[in-house]
């Protein structure tokens, strides 16, 4: 079962106090350790029956990028770890509220609507400079902080799961191929599978000041994608045809945030809050002005226009150059041949080494049924997610690679091969490592999974053999490593 958490207990010599909160996605609870003065939060992933596996992968994010950012706008990172299958993070506890009780005493004055947006924007400006785009900017995940020397306030941002840092592997994107984000705040581009764009953070911030100034979201609350893909093409409602108090500078501010073309917003985190601090400073356009609906003429231009801006979004990202080659490397976490996992692991350190700048993601295939719910937890009540991305991080202990250039990927499917193959043509992967197990008679009749990878991925497949198969395996003896070129795809 997922560990029952309570209070005293230790988590790799942390000292649960009293949990603090319990969403969807994680569970917080205040910690102490001997050697920490400061105030501690542990935050645990839900891994409970029917979790989705994007909560698993998000925390990981999160751990991966929590320890290279720093500042007075984001809580420190302390430590991280598991403990019986449950992974853990603990970070600083950061005293103040999110903006999340605001929304029960809607709309604010225009003044508090910028002092807030202006905080806001000079966090998301500090964070994008470490080369960091938040991706999930809303009422929940800014707090506000008083400074206890002058009692001026502060923003913090909270909750990097769905974080993008331009040094790190971006894990959501290589294993989920939907829009990652909070619906009513999330981008146009970020539907269309941008995630490296800081302007992003922009609209999303664009969303909140709208819903502190009028009450309103200005998109609602689509449930699905197709309801998000709506702002690719659909202005909201004036924020001064919704509150006549909101004055024309600030309408003019939220309108430019939530253009659908990122080059038309703020071009950074610290023009936008400038404007916001000084309102009368703002240069107005058609946008202060802005009251009722456009006639059709005019929407089926900016119809047209939209259609442009998404076009050129899309052409982006399918150029979008890569930085370092990619090196995929498949484990069956299933067979217990000794003499392949060490030729496997040979191979990949010699692959990966002969690039410097190169990057490994170790990949595992969670076979799941065709039809119907698979239990997301085994027979012994553990995560089996989970379990695979500890027993392949175990797999990958004795590498010799730097932390931030290794990854680990669960992924979940039906056909083993079909998976792999899909994996490695969607992220662009230079290089698919993978075993070859031995040649049993029910293999000769359907074929091999490494055999359908070699014929069917679109980059060079590696095919490691070991020296001896064991006997269960009924192989021949030592055989060559066969490889596919690039070329011959």
């Amino acid at each position: 079962m997922p560990v029952k958490l309570q209070p005293g207990m230790t988590i790799g010599g942390f000292t649960l106090v009293e949990p603090l909160h319990e969403g969807g996605m994680s569970r917080l609870w205040s910690v102490t350790h001997p050697d920490h003065t400061m105030a501690l939060l542990m935050k645990l992933p839900r891994i409970d029956y029917g979790e989705a596996v994007s909560q698993v992968v998000s925390f990981e994010v999160e751990r991966m990028l929590m320890p290279m950012i720093d500042g007075e706008h984001v809580p420190r990172y302390v430590a991280s770890g598991e403990y019986e299958d449950q992974p853990w993070l603990v970070m600083q506890r950061m005293h103040g509220e999110t903006l999340q009780p605001l929304l029960e005493r809607l709309p604010l004055a225009a003044e508090r609507v910028a002092a807030i947006g202006a905080m806001t924007a000079l966090a998301l400006e500090d964070l994008h400079h470490q080369r960091v785009v938040h991706l999930d900017v809303k009422p929940g995940n800014v707090l506000l902080q008083a400074d206890p020397r002058d009692g001026s306030e502060r923003a913090v941002l909270l909750d990097f799961g769905l974080s993008h840092h331009a040094d790190l592997p971006d894990l959501l994107a290589e294993q989920f191929h939907v829009p990652m984000g909070t619906a009513p705040y999330i981008a146009p581009e970020q539907v269309l599978g941008v995630r490296d764009e800081p302007r992003s953070d922009l609209f999303a911030l664009g969303v909140t000041l709208y819903q502190l100034a009028t009450g309103k979201l200005p998109f609602g609350a689509p449930a699905g994608t197709a309801g998000m893909r709506r702002r690719l093409h659909d202005e909201p409602p004036a924020p001064r045809q919704l509150n006549p108090a909101v004055p024309r500078w600030l309408q003019e501010i939220i309108l430019r945030c939530l253009e659908v073309d990122p080059d038309r917003r703020h071009a950074s985190a610290a023009q936008l809050a400038f404007d916001l601090q000084h309102p009368d400073q703002v240069p107005l356009t058609s946008r202060a002005d802005r009251l009722g609906g456009r006639g059709p003429l005019a929407r089926a231009l900016h119809w047209l226009s939209a259609l442009g801006t998404r076009a050129t979004i899309e052409r982006k990202k399918a150029v979008a150059t890569r930085g370092a080659p990619l090196i995929m490397t498949a484990i069956d976490l299933k067979q217990t041949n000794r003499a392949l996992d060490d030729a496997l692991r040979d191979m990949t350190t010699r692959i990966v080494q002969t690039a410097a700048d190169s990057r490994l993601a170790c990949v595992t295939v969670l076979r799941v049924a065709r039809i119907g719910i698979e239990p997301t937890l085994d027979i012994e009540g553990r995560s089996r997610h989970v379990k695979r991305l500890i027993a392949l991080r175990d797999w990958a202990r004795s590498l010799p690679l730097e932390e931030h250039r290794i990854t680990f990927h669960v992924l979940e499917a039906s056909e083993v091969a079909d998976a792999l193959i899909d994996y490695a043509r969607s992220n662009r992967i230079d290089q698919l490592i993978m075993g070859a197990r031995g040649v049993t008679g029910v293999r000769r009749m359907l074929g091999s999974v490494s055999s359908r990878v070699v014929a069917e991925a679109n980059c060079t497949v590696t095919v490691v053999r070991a020296g001896r198969e064991s006997a269960a395996e009924q192989a021949p003896g030592p055989e060559p490593t066969e490889s596919k070129p690039a070329s011959e795809q």
